[in-house]
């Protein structure tokens, strides 16, 4: 098929046997739960498959049992249970049935050193065939080491700086929270552990069943040993930072940028150029943050594709209304209008305040009554809002009560916090310029109200322990870290004060810790685009297509289907997206622009030229280059003819410059034969025309009768 593509101002013919390289393939592995576990998609664009994140679903570590707070004192029944995890126990069949149908309670938690779920879909990929990974946020690179320890995986690794040093920090915590476990359980075996069983796995109650296998049954997969520090230190290796806005390249072919997001600090949303099309992977984001930098996005104008991938916002039921401008269609006159009212727009922020000094309110509260407060909320803009809130409010009481942080990255993670300005929001980096400390925390540990200790066992923490205390600590979960033995110690007490944050399930989290007489405070927090807020942030960056999932067709809001066209898009499912652009930009040289020589093509208005030179893909772009050998002048090489011969019309040509001829009809091909003024053959197939005589001057006539009735270059 001949289809022609314009490049730069001109014309050229060009053949594509295929529609494949037109057609973008996009297939989501995961949509993800919540802030901790982000989505994760595959890009198959230009013939590069794209990875966008790897998480780790760390909220099903909750169907294994904490280890006791004293592992060195372990009671009987503790180990006997154990045990009946590490080796096949002796009970009948109706006696595990019995096993399965009883209610959910703490002995009906996982006894063994936990495994941890990544994306099952993801391993049914061949790793080798991933070409680019594409990191949004700290989150969405916990599952990283899991790839990057395979020899067969040899991807480039992108992902902003704030963001791989976070998630670094986040993945080195893991592996020592993780080391408690091994500790007590002793080195894993080379095989499965009992607990994969089927048979073992038939006996868990349903609640548990459907985190270990899923809704149908397909998730076991996913279940992966935790990597150690060195592969944490050989991924970080492998990754390729990128500062913000800086441009990556991959290949010469796709440009690859990072904007903020606003969700975190490090966060970013993705742009895509390429030939072919320009996509933007919008990811969960916030308009307007108080720490990080706002949702830049201005940035994500003029891309024809958009992946929207912010599934933060689908469990909740927002209704739009006439009274809320955001919620309004957006029209041309007040596109700018609305663009500065969003970056102006103070609801949510204010909300995120309100909610922090309600919970600020409930820990002075608690520590007026006696009790402590316990704080293993995971997101670290979170916790750094906190630290500062609840000290004032402390102050505020005449309360002197200190505040520890135990964690083994508290120290290196806080003052990283303190060094990258340039994705922090603008009140933060004011504070750069005036001297001060961009975050509180700094000043708060200066004056002793701020403690931070790398272990619970730590000595010196014991030293400095008092109660009534604030502590922040890992891990959210309540399975891992310093949170496991603070809340064994403090459950019983009514006075003290547990947060959590929302997606963690409580009645799972807290079984262990049953019966829980201290009081729990589950707090939800904005992480990502309200829905009354999609269309207008549509009108913003018009593209052309939008990638919208499933879930996001079911809520009552209006979306502008005239305006953009929807595909809706499921897990496990690949979506084949078609190419938007007809034509292709292609940059040519000056020196090789001013040697054309333009044809015009019969029985069409096209002008049309013949160039040779070096064709080469950089940055995102089709170049052509010449070389010296190239620029010999066009009426020194052969003209490349195409076309079909009309024999009678050849005949007439032959006619009149005197030629004599007759015409052989034949079924797979015809002949001319010359007469006069000399012999000659003319032989005509569908590919081919040969001419055949022994006089040269004839066969340059017939040459140029035939040339007549072809176009050529």
């Amino acid at each position: 098929m001949v289809k022609d593509i314009t490049y730069g101002s001109y014309k050229f013919g060009s053949s594509n046997s295929s529609g494949e390289s037109t057609v973008m393939k996009f297939t989501c592995l995961s949509k993800g739960e919540g802030f901790h576990f982000p989505p994760c998609h595959i890009l198959n664009i230009c013939g590069f498959r794209v990875l966008l994140d790897c998480p780790l679903d760390l909220s099903a570590v909750a169907i294994f049992s904490p280890i006791p707070v004293d592992s060195c004192c372990i009671q009987d029944e503790d180990l006997s249970n154990c045990l009946a995890y590490k080796s096949l126990n002796s009970e009948n069949t109706a006696q595990k049935k019995q096993k399965v149908e009883r209610a959910l309670d703490e002995n009906s938690l996982i006894r063994a050193e936990p495994w941890y779920k990544t994306v099952s879909s993801l391993h049914l990929w061949n790793l080798s065939f991933i070409d680019i990974v594409l990191i949004s946020s700290p989150m969405g690179m916990l599952g990283l080491p899991f790839l990057t320890r395979s020899t067969d995986f040899s991807a480039k690794i992108y992902v902003t700086e704030p963001s791989a040093r976070i998630a670094q920090l986040m993945m080195e915590d893991l592996v020592e929270m993780h080391m408690e476990y091994r500790q007590f359980y002793g080195p894993e075996g080379s095989h499965f552990p009992h607990w994969m069983e089927w048979e073992e796995l038939e006996m868990l109650p349903f609640q548990l069943r459907d985190v270990a296998l899923g809704r149908d049954g397909s998730e076991l997969g996913g279940w992966m040993p935790l990597y150690s520090a060195a592969d944490v230190k050989d991924c970080m290796r492998k990754i390729h930072t990128l500062k913000y806005g800086e441009e990556g390249c991959y290949n010469g072919t796709l440009v690859i940028k990072a904007f903020s997001s606003g969700l975190e600090i490090g966060t970013c949303n993705w742009t895509i150029s390429s030939p072919k099309r320009n996509i933007t992977c919008l990811s969960s984001s916030i308009f307007v943050s108080s720490h990080a930098m706002n949702f830049d996005y201005c940035s994500l104008q003029g891309n024809d594709t958009i992946l929207f991938s912010d599934f933060s916002s689908m469990n909740v039921t927002e209704v739009s209304s006439p009274d809320n401008p955001t919620a309004v269609r957006i029209d041309g006159e007040n596109l700018e209008e609305f663009a500065t009212s969003v970056l102006k727009a103070e609801g949510e922020i204010l909300e995120e305040i309100e909610k922090l000094a309600f919970i600020c309110s409930c820990a002075v509260d608690s520590v007026k009554a006696g009790g402590s407060v316990l704080v293993p909320i995971g997101q670290l803009g979170i916790v750094l809002q906190l630290l500062e809130q609840v000290s004032l409010a402390l102050e505020s009481s005449n309360l002197k009560v200190p505040i520890f942080i135990i964690s083994s990255v508290a120290e290196e993670l806080l003052a990283y916090t303190n060094v990258i300005p340039e994705w922090l929001c603008k009140q933060r980096q004011e504070k750069l310029y005036s001297g001060e400390p961009l975050f509180e925390h700094v000043k708060l540990i200066q004056e002793k109200k701020i403690y931070l200790f790398p272990a619970i066992h730590s000595p010196e923490l014991l030293s400095t322990w008092e109660e009534p205390c604030l502590v922040f600590c890992p891990h959210w979960s309540l399975r891992l870290g310093p949170v496991v033995h603070l809340l064994r110690r403090w459950c019983a007490d009514q006075n003290s004060l547990l947060l959590l944050e929302k997606g963690v399930d409580p009645d799972l989290a807290l079984l262990p810790f049953k019966p829980m007489s201290m009081k729990v405070l589950q707090c939800s927090f904005i992480f990502g685009i309200k829905l009354q807020k999609v269309q207008p942030l549509l009108n913003i960056l018009l593209p052309k297509l939008v990638l919208c999932p499933e879930d996001l067709r079911k809520h009552s809001i209006p979306l502008n289907t005239n305006t953009f066209t929807f595909l809706y898009y499921s897990e496990n499912e690949t979506l084949r997206v078609p190419n938007l652009k007809n034509n292709i930009q292609l940059d040519i040289a000056t020196n090789m622009a001013s040697h054309l020589h333009w044809r015009k093509l019969k029985d069409c208005e096209m002008n049309i030229a013949r160039l040779k030179g070096q064709l080469f893909m950089e940055q995102g772009k089709h170049r052509l280059l010449s070389r010296e050998d190239h620029l010999d002048c066009a009426q020194t090489r052969s003209l490349l003819r195409w076309g079909s011969i009309d024999l009678k019309r050849l005949m007439i040509e032959l006619e009149q410059m005197g030629i004599t001829a007759s015409v052989d009809q034949g079924e797979d091909a015809s002949s001319l034969h010359v007469h006069q003024p000399n012999k000659a053959l003319i032989d005509v197939r569908a590919n081919t025309i040969t001419i055949s005589t022994a006089e040269e001057n004839l066969a340059i006539l017939v040459y140029e009768a035939i040339g007549r009735l072809l176009n050529g270059i």
